[in-house]
């Protein structure tokens, strides 16, 4: 794919200084040599990079009959190919096949969604406002809003629009910050690995600061039509990108990392699709 850069946007600055301090109090960090750094547990405020592989977990619960037709029915192009040993890993890690061959709908740059855009390797940055925390994806440019006003789920769940970003509603619990969600697209992948999901899937986030630069995930995914037990995935592990590793030729800010249909087609005609062996 095409290289992506990696800058923070400098648009909101104004607003994130003035509405972070009614969501969580930000501490100044001292010195370098002086005491170990202070951090408010309840301020996720900054941006973040999550480290790891781009899959839930290589542990897979087992699937429902619904389940394994739409798993065998995804052909993603990461992992290890098609074919090779398992060694001991779940199929769903070792099906790659060319990108031509295979069927991600961000290949024609579609919504990768939640939680597979929390597995690029990009950054997203969390925005903190009185009554909802806005997580801002460097990588599609998506905006994903968590409402922590106190609103409830509305009780016909069922008569909600689809989406690819969720319902999403957080609060606090101690020093965690938990995000319940539903309302997902089904034709969305929870990872690159093709794993599925149905429309009644309920999805839970628990964030955790661990450090002034770090901070913990963990993901709860709960689709009974598709797993017979809740999914948990690893532990992910977040680190915040520092504003040198962030600035380009001087610019400080997110620079435009957007799947645009016009050059995504141009790349798949002359790159992508002869590389698959697919002339189209």
């Amino acid at each position: 794919m095409r290289v992506r850069f990696k800058c923070l946007i400098v648009a909101l600055v104004a607003a994130v200084a003035l509405s972070s301090i009614a969501f969580a109090q930000t501490q100044q960090r001292p010195p370098a040599g002086s005491a170990p750094a202070q951090f408010d547990p309840h301020d996720l405020t900054g941006v973040w990079q999550r480290e790891g592989d781009r899959g839930i977990n290589p542990v897979v619960p087992e699937m429902t009959a619904e389940g394994l037709k739409k798993f065998n029915a995804n052909k993603p192009s990461y992992g290890r190919p098609l074919g090779a040993p398992l060694n001991g890993e779940h199929i769903g890690r070792v099906r790659a096949v060319p990108p031509a061959q295979g069927n991600s709908l961000v290949g024609d740059c579609n919504p990768p969604g939640v939680p597979r855009l929390y597995f690029e390797p990009e950054p997203v940055e969390f925005i903190q406002a009185p009554d909802k925390l806005l997580q801002f994806f460097s990588w599609t440019r998506a905006i994903r809003e968590v409402w922590t006003d106190g609103r409830s789920f509305p009780k016909d769940v069922d008569a909600l629009q689809p989406t690819w970003y969720g319902y999403n509603i957080g609060k606090w619990e101690g020093d965690t910050f938990v995000v319940d969600s539903l309302g997902y697209d089904e034709r969305s992948w929870l990872d690159h690995f093709g794993y599925p999901h149905s429309a009644d899937m309920r999805m839970q986030e628990r964030f955790r600061r661990t450090g002034p630069d770090t901070m913990e995930m963990v993901l709860t995914i709960n689709d009974p039509a598709i797993y017979k037990t809740t999914w948990v995935s690893q532990k992910n592990i977040f680190k915040r990108v520092k504003r040198e590793e962030l600035t380009l030729n001087g610019w400080y800010g997110f620079l435009e990392g957007i799947c645009a249909p016009i050059d995504e087609g141009d790349f798949n005609s002359r790159v992508r699709n002869p590389a698959g062996g697919v002339n189209r």
